[in-house]
């Protein structure tokens, strides 16, 4: 099973990266795509973000057999009613949101009587808008699929067979395990990016021009983290709220036990601790899931 025509509603990182990697890699597959943002549309027509960019949800979706929702994660109940009454009987309707079981939930609520198979590429970078896209974003990046229970396994082995063209790499999960691991592995490194950021930019003992004429290397990679799109994440965090409290409250109890090691001068604590992240780290370059280089290979996409 294939599809033939894919609508891809919401074109910014993400939508627009599908439209190109679409073009790339299924050249026989028809594009359509649509915004909410005129001037966001107006420019992926010039980027030719998809074949025909429509001017609504319905125009989009019409005749379409798989249809990927890239709004934020508070938009796709919204998002998906815009487009039903428009819908194929027989279309596929997924996504690209990072908290899946409230998106499951909306989704279900607002396409009665169609076949919804969510999904999360875990891919993406600190830009957004349709000029952030680009056609090798999920390349050797991987793709959650979360399927709802009793959902046909052909549809979700034709989704995972769309996926894997575009580069990435598939894998399957429950909605909730999903939203528990990206809650430690995604949301809350965003959210002591967002937060140490922000505590930087408050202080008064630092002028914020020292700030940024003077950080280091760690601290311009949590600059990048925190220019990520704020409506995205103040969404995930909304609507993963319970897996994120989960785990903020595992990360505060390892965070004051640290504290109380630099209190107390334990050195071995610490070292211990920085030698089993480091390996962490060694282990995400030896998959592929990063690049050893300064710039991390980021670069490289364009």
């Amino acid at each position: 099973m294939s599809f033939k025509h894919v609508a891809i509603i919401g074109l910014g990182l993400l939508g627009g990266s599908i439209g190109l990697a679409v073009r790339q890699h299924l050249p026989g597959t028809v594009t359509t795509g649509y915004d909410s943002d005129a001037a966001v549309r107006i420019r992926a027509a010039e980027r030719q973000l998809a074949d025909t960019i429509c001017d609504s949800a319905a125009e989009a979706v019409k005749g379409a057999d798989l249809v990927i929702l890239c709004v934020p994660v508070g938009a796709m109940g919204d998002a998906a009613r815009a487009m039903a009454e428009a819908l194929e009987p027989g279309a596929l309707v997924s996504d690209v949101g990072s908290s899946k079981q409230s998106i499951s939930r909306a989704l279900a609520e607002a396409l009665p009587g169609h076949e919804v198979i969510p999904a999360h590429p875990v891919a993406g970078t600190e830009d957004s808008g349709p000029d952030a896209g680009f056609a090798t974003l999920f390349h050797q990046r991987w793709c959650i699929i979360t399927p709802p229970e009793g959902a046909d396994p052909e549809r979700v082995a034709a989704l995972a067979d769309f996926w894997q063209a575009l580069g990435a790499m598939v894998d399957t999960m429950d909605p909730q395990h999903h939203d528990r691991v990206l809650a430690v592995t995604s949301h809350i490194p965003h959210l002591i990016a967002y937060t140490i950021v922000g505590t930087a930019s408050d202080l008064e003992t630092v002028t914020r021009s020292e700030v940024i004429k003077y950080s280091a290397g760690g601290f311009r990679d949590f600059t990048r983290i925190a220019a990520s799109d704020p409506t995205m994440w103040r969404d995930v965090f909304l609507h993963n709220r319970d897996a994120v409290l989960e785990m903020l409250d595992s990360f505060l109890t390892d965070l004051a036990l640290m504290r109380e090691a630099i209190r107390a001068g334990d050195g071995e604590t610490m070292f211990d601790l920085f030698s089993r992240t480091r390996e962490v780290r060694r282990s995400i370059v030896a998959i592929g899931q990063d690049d050893a280089r300064p710039d991390f290979g980021r670069k490289d996409h364009d």
